[in-house]
């Protein structure tokens, strides 16, 4: 994830630093806590969460058993890993389902948020969890929304409830009447939102939240625009009374600072995050592991849940069998990458590892390029299936026509060869190992 790619990159560059002192003083703590707290405004986190979350750290570092600890900076990094837990929400936060369906979630934002397509990406979300949401189109402003959330509600499996360009707090409660009557047992209402805050649209959203009583309303913030994003949450949250916030654009390549300041300010759980364009990347906010992440300490529960989806079980224990026995083919190789794939990809992936990622091994364009990927499906697709499960008849003759059918060299194809052949070799060492026999 690259939101947090700096701070994390500074902040395991601090506590490096502090691995080379057998113990710890405080002055050494307190340098440390100084510059955790640079760290966190050049990430652009709020300046008052910033100095209450470095002086519940240093409060709790320099004590007599941090210094006097034999491995210090362990404990230094427990502190700051359960502050950050803390300071995000501590636990993840589930939507709120009313007793009596049909549960109504009424999603608000200002434009360019991502708000229509959230909506979508959260009815996928529902609809595999076994609810069945109706998307109600309430943006009667902005052009062709009605018809974007049409598109994204086909995509993603779910009826789209709409009357055009008409009043958007009788639609809402029209919206609501139509799935009691057609058994939808969830209502998301995407309102419109505007370039800014005014307040046509604050007493608009006022008036469809007093009409349709949401069991949540949920604040969609472009985790990209920084401080803005605090204030916005913390205006909406004043006149709406917000339950939950959506943090969008989490793959983007910014500092992310607002997104460690948004539960501080608002008061608000962050419930779910969105990574990716995919109607897919829409995840549940889990504070202990995202804290982990920024830390460089991996995020494996997230990476197995991805795992689950990407894998039927059956697969799995196809792929274990063909691990204990050694059977491995260049198909089976070449169905690794599609499931990587479905992960998000290899980078994806790695940043999840522990010591990967934002951590200590950094992860840079050039250690991991999808392109090299591309080509490596590109080759084995133009072997015939019989070479796929005997690469070892792979001649000259048959490379130099792989190539040509996959549009690379034959330099490629042998390194390719190779690769496959120690996969093979690890695999069959790994074969025995824990990490199988519980995949």
């Amino acid at each position: 994830m690259a939101l947090f790619s700096g701070l994390s990159e500074k902040l395991n560059h601090i506590f490096s630093k502090l691995t080379k002192h057998g113990r710890l003083t405080e002055l050494e703590i307190k340098t440390a806590m100084r510059e955790v707290r640079i760290a966190l405004l050049e990430a652009d986190v709020n300046i008052s969460v910033v100095k209450e979350f470095v002086s519940k750290v240093s409060e709790r570092a320099v004590g007599q058993e941090i210094i006097k600890n034999l491995n210090p900076t362990q404990q230094v990094i427990k502190i700051v890993n359960e502050e950050l837990i803390a300071l995000m929400g501590s636990t993840g936060s589930k939507l709120n389902f009313a007793s009596n369906p049909p549960t109504v979630i009424m999603m608000a934002g200002l434009q360019g948020a991502g708000k229509t397509t959230l909506v979508g990406k959260l009815g996928m979300m529902l609809k595999k969890q076994g609810r069945k949401p109706l998307l109600v189109a309430c943006d009667v402003y902005r052009p062709a929304a009605i018809n974007q959330l049409k598109v994204v509600g086909e995509k993603a499996g779910c009826t789209v409830f709409e009357k055009g360009q008409g009043n958007p707090v009788k639609i809402a409660k029209e919206g609501v009447a139509h799935a009691k009557s057609f058994g939808f047992d969830t209502v998301i209402i995407d309102t419109a939102g505007r370039l800014q805050i005014d307040e046509q649209l604050m007493q608009e959203l006022e008036d469809i939240k007093a009409e349709v009583n949401p069991s949540e309303i949920l604040l969609v913030v472009d985790s990209m625009t920084g401080q803005v994003a605090v204030e916005v949450a913390d205006t909406f949250n004043k006149r709406l009374e917000v339950t939950g916030l959506v943090l969008t654009k989490l793959d983007g390549d910014t500092r992310g600072g607002a997104t460690l300041s948004m539960k501080a300010v608002t008061g608000k759980p962050i419930k779910f995050c969105s990574v990716g364009e995919k109607l897919g990347d829409l995840e549940p906010f889990y504070p202990d592991r995202m804290a982990n992440r920024i830390l460089g300490m991996g995020d494996v529960l997230s990476l197995i849940e991805k795992a689950q989806e990407a894998v039927t079980e059956e697969q799995a224990q196809k792929m274990q069998k063909k691990f204990r026995e050694n059977s491995f083919t260049l198909d089976d190789y070449l169905s690794q990458f599609e499931t990587m794939n479905k992960m998000g990809g290899i980078k994806e992936i790695l940043g999840m590892l522990p010591g990967m990622g934002m951590g200590k091994m950094k992860i840079s364009e050039a250690d991991i390029d999808e392109k090299k990927m591309l080509r490596t499906k590109a080759i084995i697709q133009s072997m015939t299936m019989y070479e796929r499960e005997n690469p070892s008849v792979i001649n000259s003759s048959r490379k130099n026509r792989i190539a040509k059918g996959s549009g690379t060299s034959i330099q490629e194809v042998n390194r390719l060869l190779k690769q496959f052949e120690q996969t093979k070799v690890m695999m069959k060492q790994m074969k025995n190992s824990r990490m199988f026999k519980g995949f």
